[in-house]
This record gives structure tokens, sequence and C-alpha cells, in this order.
């Protein structure tokens, strides 16, 4: 098994390293001038100036992708810089300690009520939640949550009866995680013709008695769209009905718990229907927050088992946690409170529209290419994915992918899943800092390549994997 990170390069020589060293950073010190570069796979011998050490670290970095061009992740990439000095003010303190730093957690406490009421949970101040790390952390989170409950309902057959849990194959990877750490079985609905997400007829299909539940996507990673978890709700509504079968769901918001509620008001997702147990969202995605923070909500308390809350008392006063992790910085909470006070309702509405608007732009642009077909047009989440047309034989979407990185923009190109890995595309995530500039500077970047692709004798992006991520 390769490792994550792999050990130094043997054949690196000693000269090069020596080479690294800028000779205007080695500045006079009370422990004596820097002559040569400190050691890059073991600790130095000795302390460094702080102004060189960080210049030595700084030009390194310089070598990292541009954040603001990166259509890939969708991860906020800019704040306002009142936001970073909040954030730098509270880096220090740890969000968990809540007996110590009792206004950061009277934060925290604000931004799950501002949330339950953003969802419409049944009575906002009963609605139970916690910051994450992520949207990763929080999904465990909720599926622990989904296990448990099944568990006590099921303790005459469990563990001889084995736990499943049903969603689309295109569910973001923390949930192939969950299901492998704590031993669920997954239940994948697979891709199907144009079809790219979970429906509700095959997620009914799949379930059975020992079901803890579905996960509904707001907003698949793969293309940007919206899981139908109204008509998803309704058909498991249908089978209790039916079979008796009482199967909650989990609405993984990544990132449309951010958007639907400003731009899709009238789409029913959240908790005004009954069998939504808990919602997710990353505030460092379409929260508009710096990573990494995200949330967790339940319904009430019943949907959150008391025996998974822990409670703490050897850093001072009572702490009740429910976290994978213990100790993590607050200033990410203390941003998500900022953006929350800063923007209200109508600033989210005003940004996540912007972000739209720019992404049913370009998408416009990119199909009247005629090089192009649009899987999504960016209308649910501001994200679009676009694969080759019929026609075109002389490139691929790995060969525009790497051609774009060499003007600096990094265009993910990839596979989709089971059943239609004969599908390959590009997406482009539109967040709040891509402007509607940025976008003709994409799109004239791309008419400036099509000639040179268009005269290609094929693709010539054979190793697709090493085409299309990165590795230690």
């Amino acid at each position: 098994m390769a490792a994550l990170h792999k050990g130094p390069d043997d054949n690196e020589s000693d000269s090069f390293r020596r080479l690294a060293l800028n000779p205007f950073y080695g500045e006079a010190n009370p422990i004596g001038g820097m002559t040569e570069a400190p050691p890059r796979h073991r600790l130095p011998a000795g302390p460094l100036p702080p102004s060189s050490a960080y210049q030595l670290v700084r030009d390194e970095l310089m070598l990292d992708g541009n954040s603001r061009l990166n259509l890939a992740t969708f991860v906020t990439t800019w704040m306002e810089p009142q936001a970073g000095v909040l954030m730098g003010e509270c880096r220090d303190k740890n969000m968990i300690d809540k007996d110590e730093y009792p206004r950061t957690a009277e934060l925290e406490r604000r931004c799950v009520a501002m949330l339950a009421d953003l969802w419409h949970a049944p009575d906002p101040s009963a609605a139970v939640g916690c910051s994450t790390t992520g949207s990763s952390e929080a999904c465990m989170l909720a599926g622990m949550a989904l296990k448990r409950r099944w568990t006590k309902k099921n303790a005459d057959r469990y563990p001889a009866a084995r736990p499943n849990l049903v969603m689309g194959v295109n569910v973001q990877v923390c949930w192939e995680k969950f299901c492998n750490f704590w031993e669920v079985e997954p239940r994948l609905v697979p891709m199907e013709g144009d079809r790219y997400h979970l429906d509700a007829a095959s997620a009914a299909a799949l379930c059975d008695e020992n079901t803890i539940g579905v996960v509904a996507v707001l907003g698949s990673t793969f293309d940007g769209s919206y899981e139908p978890v109204a008509d998803i709700c309704a058909a498991l509504d249908d089978l209790q009905a039916r079979t008796g079968l009482d199967v909650p769901v989990h609405v993984d918001g990544a990132s449309g718990a951010m958007i639907a509620p400003f731009l899709d008001e009238d789409l029913v997702w959240d908790f005004r229907l009954p069998r939504v147990s808990s919602i997710n969202t990353s505030g460092h995605k379409y929260g508009l927050v710096y990573p990494g923070v995200g949330w967790a909500l339940w319904r009430g308390p019943e949907e959150l088992p008391e025996e998974l809350v822990f409670r703490v008392n050897y850093l001072g006063g009572d702490m009740p946690t429910f976290a994978l992790n213990f100790s993590r910085p607050g200033a990410q909470v203390v941003a998500q409170y900022y953006t929350f006070l800063r923007l209200g309702r109508e600033g989210y509405r005003a940004v996540q529209q912007t972000s739209r608007d720019v992404a049913r732009g370009l998408a416009e642009r990119i199909e009247a290419m005629g090089d192009f077909r649009l899987l999504t047009r960016g209308d649910q989440l501001p994200v679009f994915a676009f694969t080759t047309a019929p026609d075109v034989t002389a490139y691929d979407v790995f060969d525009v992918s790497r051609r774009l990185r060499e003007h600096g923009w990094l265009v993910p190109a990839y596979t989709f899943p089971a059943h239609r890995e004969d599908l390959s595309v590009l997406r482009i995530v539109c967040r709040n800092g891509f402007s509607a500039d940025l976008a003709g500077l994409l799109v004239e970047d791309l008419n400036r390549l099509l000639p040179e692709l268009r005269r290609q004798p094929g693709p010539f992006t054979r190793d697709k994997e090493a085409a299309t991520s990165f590795h230690h």
C-alpha cells in the first residue's frame, strides 16, 4: 500500500539543497548568519530568524496554484479583510473549551439557532446542532446518530443484522468513509442514462428493515444538481404505509443548504418535510467562510441519541460535546457568525444570485462554442458540468483540462461513476469572488486553445488518473 506522503528523494543532492538559499536571507542574528539552506526532511540543528523562516516557506508556497482561479473547489477562497482580522484574533481559542471561551460558544449557539430558523425547524429553539470541521465530520456525526437510533430499535437483532444506508453513487466520498469506518453496508443507486443522481423510486426500492436512513444530496458534487428530497420523502411515506418501515432522511446540504433557502424559497427540502431527521452544510463552501467549518443540525433532541453526547469537566465547567475531534480553533465559527451578521438574508441572496448568474452565463457561452454539450446549466448550485460534443474526436475533456492549467485555470476533468463510467466531463464551480470578468477571461483562454485542440490527431491524455488528480 502506498503511503499518504512519500519520504524524501534519496537522489536529491546536497549541492542542490544549498542552491535553494537566496544569500539575502542569511541575515545577521545572535545565533549566527545562515550560510546555507536548512535540511528539508529532518529538523534543523538550531533555530532560524523568523524573517528567514517566513521567506523560505513563502517562496515555496509561490508554486501553489492561484486559489481564485481554482474552479474545481467548492471551498471559499475570498473573505473581507475584517473577517480575516477577526479570525486572526481568535486563532488561539480552542472551540471545544466553552468554559474558558464562553462568548465564542455563544456565537456557535447563535449560528445553530439561525440555521435552524433558516431550515424551518418546527421549533428552532429545540433544534440540536453543532459546528464541525466541515461537512465530512458533520456527515459522520449524522450517520452515527442514524445508526445508533436504528440499533436501539433493533437491539434484538443487532449485531447479527447488518445495518445499511441508501444513497446515490454520486455522494461525496465521506459517506463511503462513514460506511467503511462504522461497518454499515452502503447501498448505492447507480447512475442510469441521463439520470445522474438518486431518484425516489430507486431509493425506496433498496430500503428494508435494516436501513438506517436515506441520504439525499442537495447539490451533487458531480454536476451541481439537486436531488428530489421531497419526492424521496414521499416515496418513503408510501413505503411506510405499505410495509410499516419508518426510514429517516438525512439531507447532505454541503453546498445547497446555503443556496436553496435564498434562491429557491419555494423548494421544499428541509425540516418542513417531517421525514427529514438531520441536515448538514459546509460553512466553508457557500456559507462563505474560509475552511474549515461545517454544521450539523437535528430536528430535535429525540433525533440525536443522548449517549452519543459526551460531557467533560476537566477544562472547567460541564461541557457537552458531540464531535470526532476535541481541539479545533474557534476562528472559523466566529467568521461564520460575522458573515451571518454582515450579510443577513438579503446579502446572502445577492451573493448567491450573482454566483448563479455567472454560472448560467458562462455555461451558455461555453455551449455556444459548439464543441461542448452541457449536462447541467448552473441553475441549481452555481456549478455546471459539460463534455465534448459527439462530433469532437481530436481531443477530449482531459486535454481541455490540461491545456487550461497551462493558463492558470484549474478545471477538473473526471469520469462519472457506475453505470456511466463511459461519460467524462469538465466541471466548473462558480463561487463568490469568481466574477463575470474572470468568467470572460476563461472564455477567451478557451477560445484561444480550441483551434490548437481541433488540429490534434487525437486525444493526447492517455493516463486519465494522472491527468485528473494530485498525488503525494
